[in-house]
């Protein structure tokens, strides 16, 4: 694998923060509205892909053969919309950490689910139990993130 793809992702990642953050703010801005906050959010990046899709020509081409592909998999993007909203609403109630910490760890199981059985046409890369006794430290850091500080307290005081 190339060292770009993984810089890539974790680009990514950072990005999903700042834009969890971001969204926040702005549902701040708009007296607590986090549904038209991600309404916002998501017009801008719908606009954003739509430009870069044009830059690239494959748009007409794309909305051509949209109505000939399965309604299921327009899901991606309703489950995107939920996703944000949740992001924007739940930041301020648990944290950010709390909030990616947990969105993290279902990513992971769901990735862990899909790789293994090959789900929605991915490619069948069985899952071992080395990366599975990673997950469980993943898990177990999450556990500590989570409820660590009130443990320390609890027994230290």
């Amino acid at each position: 694998m190339s060292t770009i793809y993984y810089l890539i992702a974790f680009a990514a990642g950072l990005g999903i923060t700042l834009q969890t953050t971001l969204n926040s703010q702005l549902a701040r801005g708009l007296g607590g509205d986090s549904v038209t906050a991600a309404l916002f959010s998501f017009a801008a990046g719908a606009f954003s892909l739509g430009i870069f899709s044009l830059l690239r020509g494959g748009l007409i081409t794309s909305l051509v053969a949209i109505p000939s592909q399965p309604l299921w998999s327009l899901a991606g993007g309703l489950i995107g919309a939920c996703a944000l909203f949740s992001y924007v609403v739940l930041a301020p109630k648990i944290g950010f950490s709390a909030l990616l910490g947990l969105a993290i760890v279902g990513q992971l199981l769901s990735s862990q689910m899909i790789d293994h059985f090959g789900l929605l046409g991915a490619i069948k890369r069985p899952v071992s139990m080395l990366k599975l006794g990673g997950m469980l430290v993943m898990l177990a850091g999450l556990a500590i993130m989570l409820f660590g500080d009130r443990l320390t307290e609890r027994f230290l005081h």
